[in-house]
């Protein structure tokens, strides 16, 4: 892949551009938070007379304002991004992995292999998504961790499904048979010669997976189910709803809620974009 081409792409779609420059915000922001956090997410905060900052309005020492219990905002919102992206990745790069392992293996054997892994696939698509990883987190414990393998277990699905029409259309190739003929075995060709040509498409919907990740890791928190030793943004918004804030603090529920909204169309703008670049055909 030429750089010139990927840079002049890049220059031509927007939405793609807003979606890395959206990425690499939040990337920054988790990796510096210790230095950008000006209180600790948990202190409580009180006026100079003694009283407790309840759900003071942002100001220039608490820039997004407080909660009900006098918590700086602002430095909640900033340490939820590190809980987003942790989540987001996580699940992007072992959905990526385990979604492209089965539907290689399932493509290039097929016969009982494939239908085996079909099947297991189906009854997967029959599990409702949000209610399963709820589940998970309830009977395994409210751990960050635990919500990450509730949404792998689920999401590889659709990974597999769309990647292993494309090695069903892979293995047919003059190439494939070449390799074959040469003696290469099974899995030398899965992996040295069929992996090369679907990785871009993983990576789409590696992409794609981290947006899933992390509207449902939010979504779980927003329900109570979330890690109570962290702060997310699920959990603010949580913490404002049984406060009975949603509708009388903004500043308490519009920077998490917008945080979440910009990640996930980042997320959804990088996967538009890298389609694109990846697959010379589309742009054609």
């Amino acid at each position: 892949m030429k750089w010139k081409r990927v840079f002049r792409l890049l220059l031509k779609d927007k939405l793609g551009l807003i979606g890395f420059a959206l990425m690499a915000f939040f990337i920054v922001v988790a990796i510096f938070a210790p230095f950008i956090i000006t209180h600790d997410p948990q202190a409580q905060h009180y006026s100079d007379n003694g009283d407790l900052l309840n759900m003071a309005k942002p100001s220039s020492e608490h820039y997004f304002g407080t909660t009900n219990m006098g918590r700086d905002i602002f430095s909640q919102v900033v340490a939820g991004t590190r809980v987003a992206l942790v989540v987001g990745l996580t699940c992007a790069v072992m959905v990526t992995i385990i979604g492209t392992v089965i539907a290689l293996v399932a493509g290039y054997f097929g016969k009982w292999v494939d239908d085996l892994l079909m099947r297991i696939t189906d009854i997967v698509y029959g599990i409702p998504f949000l209610p399963f990883a709820m589940i998970m987190v309830a009977v395994l414990g409210p751990s960050i961790w635990n919500i990450i393998i509730a949404i792998v277990l689920i999401s590889w699905r659709t990974t597999t499904r769309v990647i292993r029409s494309e090695v069903l259309s892979i293995k047919q190739r003059t190439f494939i048979q070449a390799a074959k003929l040469n003696g290469a075995g099974s899995f030398r060709i899965i992996f040295r010669h069929i992996a090369p040509n679907i990785i871009p498409l993983s990576l789409v919907f590696g992409s794609l997976a981290m947006g899933w990740a992390i509207i449902t890791e939010a979504s779980i928190s927003f329900l109570g189910y979330g890690d109570p030793l962290l702060v997310s943004w699920g959990k603010i918004l949580f913490d404002a709803y049984i406060a009975h804030a949603i509708t009388e603090a903004w500043w308490w529920v519009i920077p998490p809620g917008l945080s979440i909204t910009l990640l996930v169309m980042s997320g959804f703008f990088v996967s538009r974009s890298l389609e694109e670049i990846l697959n010379p055909r589309l742009s054609r």
